[in-house]
């Protein structure tokens, strides 16, 4: 095995010039499991433009660089896989045969600690520090020449008969069914966002769309073009409403689901699900083979996924202070949302207990008190 312990140089991720894009792209189509669009330099810059802590550590054999790892860098020297909470795959990309010293490498990288959830699992040399593995769901499209309801019911033939009968009752009710695979409208986008960031607040969840660099960071990437990274906005219509959409990012055979939403009034009619089905017919003739759901337990998922890659979270630390105490503080953390997340039992109650939650803030303290009185 080839190692590159001693050379290791860091750059800005929006900087990279590029000859070094072009390796990283190299690097990439080497290995099917770094086609995920998450594992690019557009992505890493886009990310990069609206942080400021964002690197690249470049693993060099002489003057050819073999390997890139973004991370993100803070203050105390404690690093997080580049837009770790929003990206779904995460790996230091590398040639074949390449290898690396996972310390020395935070050590070139000026970190005591290196976090990630959503690792690749070929990452060898990280395994040691993977402090648990799961399930990360995909469909495999594989697309003929026929017709939608036709690739559904061969794709699908237990979700077929419910879906259709859906998307035609929902025709009746708003106007013809219309779906754009990649609606280059931002105002459509800035729709997404706004229902997007509602359904945060209803469910009690951390609104992404509330932290202004993540929108500039997602209106960023809409506008990438580009065969390792495009920026998919996709939007079933009823007549002229938009029922539900999808913002994520392809590459040429990986589509990454990321977020969607629907308009809520609608959720009768299985917008979010419809949204999916259609998406994958379509991904699918546009040459995509695989669309990769993303980790986390959804019914929707188990309903869609034809296999299942394994993804880790945990650390890599080397010996300092500021490690042992990120170590002490995160591990619990993660524990407790890990075992909620395992067991339905538990899991259920408290996705109740959030939309309760979430119920009662957007309720408002005025409503609140006229239902009380």
């Amino acid at each position: 095995m080839r190692s590159t312990e001693a050379d290791i140089r860091i750059h800005r991720p929006e900087s990279l010039s590029a000859s070094l894009r072009r390796d990283w792209h190299r690097a990439a189509d080497a290995s099917p499991d770094y086609a995920n669009p998450f594992l690019s330099p557009e992505f890493a810059a886009g990310i990069g433009t609206y942080r400021g802590g964002a690197r690249v550590a470049v693993l060099y054999e002489g003057e050819e660089a073999v390997g890139f790892l973004p991370y993100e860098r803070n203050s105390f020297g404690v690093g997080r896989a580049i837009g770790l909470g929003l990206s779904d795959c995460q790996a230091l990309v590398h040639r074949p045969g390449v290898t690396w010293d996972p310390r020395e490498l935070l050590r070139a990288c000026g970190l005591s600690v290196f976090e990630f959830d959503h690792l690749v699992e070929e990452q060898k040399p990280f395994t040691p520090y993977v402090t648990g593995t799961f399930a990360s769901p995909v469909v495999d499209l594989k697309v003929g020449d026929g017709s939608y309801a036709e690739w559904l019911r061969g794709a699908y033939p237990g979700l077929a008969k419910t879906t259709l009968k859906k998307e035609r009752r929902l025709g009746r009710d708003l106007g013809e069914l219309r779906f754009v695979f990649d609606e280059r409208d931002p105002a459509m986008l800035r729709t997404l966002m706004g229902w997007k960031s509602a359904q945060y607040r209803r469910t009690s969840r951390m609104d992404r769309f509330a932290r202004p660099w993540i929108v500039d960071a997602v209106e960023h990437l809409f506008q990438v073009r580009e065969e390792h990274f495009t920026g998919v906005l996709s939007v079933v219509y009823a007549g002229d409403r938009p029922v539900a959409a999808h913002f994520g990012p392809r590459s040429r055979t990986v589509f990454a689901a990321w977020f969607t939403a629907y308009d809520p009034g609608l959720r009768y009619y299985s917008p979010g699900l419809i949204m999916h089905l259609r998406m994958a017919e379509a991904a699918g003739r546009e040459g995509v083979r695989v669309l990769d759901l993303g980790r986390g337990d959804k019914e929707y998922k188990d309903w869609l996924k034809t296999r299942e890659l394994r993804v880790g979270e945990g650390f890599v630390t080397r010996p300092h202070p500021v490690a042992t105490a990120h170590r002490l503080w995160r591990r619990p953390v993660r524990g407790l949302r890990n075992t909620v997340l395992a067991h339905p039992k538990l899991r259920e109650p408290a996705d109740r207990l959030l939309k309760s939650v979430g119920a009662l803030r957007t309720s408002g303290p005025g409503r609140a008190r006229r239902n009380g009185g």
